[in-house]
């Protein structure tokens, strides 16, 4: 990783630009793993260049199919199919299975679904389950860095944030699941940026389709408000956060396994008041129940490459307190891109009343703050009380929502439950 130069109207890196992007950090454990090791190592390559379905699926004795789909806007994006069971025939064991689309948070790409053993694991669960699984992998990851004029390289390529990832990714894995499937509705499962993603989607009235190839969604570690964040390196970044940070750190690709990325993480920890002695804790919040053999899977496959322009996105969100498309730091700019000199916000309330969610987030998660979720549950009062389900886990960090070793039990069986619920 290297600081490209400063060019054009961009100024030079200043300390609170270099705040301002930490808090960025703070979005997902991805990066707490990453700033304690130094670049890709032998097993991160090896699997990158094996692929999701040849290093995670097939040793276990399930049938993998590796798809990809494109985007609107050029993007080729990389899909794995778990058709059936443990010993599954292939395409044919799909039949008539309901699909079940799964969607990554920030940071992390389709392994997040498959980092425990088969009994621990959602991906291998809903395949055991009877459920025809489809994992996606957001544009910039490793296995969904193609386009069909772009070069990752290019600045154009990471000129996108998760307005992107919700209007034009999630519309077309959708609809390619839906036609691969025989047009069978989808389930819809997203941890951390995940849920924001699809709960975007779902109010947006341009994306109506999209709730006709869906049964439900399910959201753990719900992003939406992010006001009450209560991690402390959060926290600090969004208190000096001034905004232009795009222009300022003249940086298009944020990747968590660069130097520059340490660098960031190394500055913030040695400002007053800030502890990182437990970065796992410090970012995420104190996770109960994860064991090594997860965090090894983590080390060998991730973390993610992201858009700074993505992470600036996510910090406005902290420091407003607002769900709202990307802000370009003017009017003008705001009215080229929207129309008007601020941008439109996202209301979650108009979610169809009676769409199935599924909520579940956890006491301890320092980034789904149960405050926040608390806000997102307000807004969403209007809707149909049979249609929402609220779990709460008091000792559950951000974490634990996919690499816990008794999430089977705790999130996983009644997300399923939830999941026949709507079937009938």
């Amino acid at each position: 990783m290297f600081w490209p130069a400063i060019s054009g109207g961009r100024r030079s890196i200043s300390s609170g630009a270099v705040a301002s992007l930490t808090i960025l950090l703070c979005l997902g454990a991805a990066a707490v793993l990453a700033a304690a090791r130094p670049a890709p190592d032998e097993p991160r390559l090896a699997a990158a260049a094996n692929g999701t379905c040849q290093s995670r699926v097939e040793p276990f004795g399930y049938k993998c199919e590796e798809h990809t789909v494109t985007t609107v806007d050029g993007y080729i994006l990389s899909l794995q199919r778990i058709p059936g069971g443990r010993g599954g025939s292939g395409q044919s064991s799909a039949g008539n299975k309901i699909p079940v689309l799964l969607q990554h948070g920030l940071l992390m790409d389709g392994v997040t679904w498959l980092m425990n053993s088969p009994a621990e694991s959602l991906g291998y669960i809903l395949a055991d389950g009877g459920y025809d699984v489809w994992i996606a992998n957001s544009r910039g990851t490793v296995y969904s860095r193609g386009h069909t004029t772009l070069s990752s390289t290019d600045t154009a390529y990471w000129d996108w944030s998760w307005d992107e990832l919700a209007s034009n990714d999630l519309s077309a894995v959708a609809q390619y699941v839906y036609a691969q499937s025989g047009q069978q509705r989808m389930h819809y499962v997203g941890h951390s940026l995940g849920t924001l993603i699809a709960s975007a989607a779902l109010s947006d009235s341009e994306q109506q389709q999209l709730g006709t190839m869906l049964r439900s969604a399910a959201l753990l570690s719900p992003i939406a408000y992010l006001d009450k964040v209560s991690s402390p390196l959060a926290r600090a970044a969004a208190d000096i956060f001034l905004g232009e940070a795009l222009y300022w750190l003249g940086l298009d690709e944020f990747d968590p396994t660069g130097e520059a990325v340490h660098k960031l993480v190394t500055d913030v920890c040695s400002m007053p008041g800030i502890n990182c002695y437990n970065l796992m804790s410090v970012f995420t919040g104190d996770n109960c129940c994860l064991d090594n053999s997860s965090v090894q899977v983590f080390l060998a496959h991730e973390p993610q490459a992201s858009a700074t322009k993505n992470m600036v996105h996510l910090a406005q969100m902290i420091r407003r307190g607002t769900i709202a498309k990307y802000d370009y730091g003017n009017a003008a700019d705001n009215r080229e891109h929207y129309g008007q000199a601020t941008p439109p916000a996202y209301d979650v309330s108009a979610i169809p009343d009676d769409f199935p969610l599924f909520l579940s987030y956890g006491g301890r998660d320092s980034l789904s703050d149960a405050q926040d979720v608390g806000h997102l549950v307000q807004a969403l009062k209007s809707h149909d009380a049979d249609k929402l389900t609220v779990q709460y886990l008091d000792d559950y960090a951000h974490a634990d929502f996919v690499m816990a070793g008794n999430a089977r039990e705790r999130v996983y069986a009644p997300l399923m439950a939830f999941f026949k619920l709507q079937e009938k």
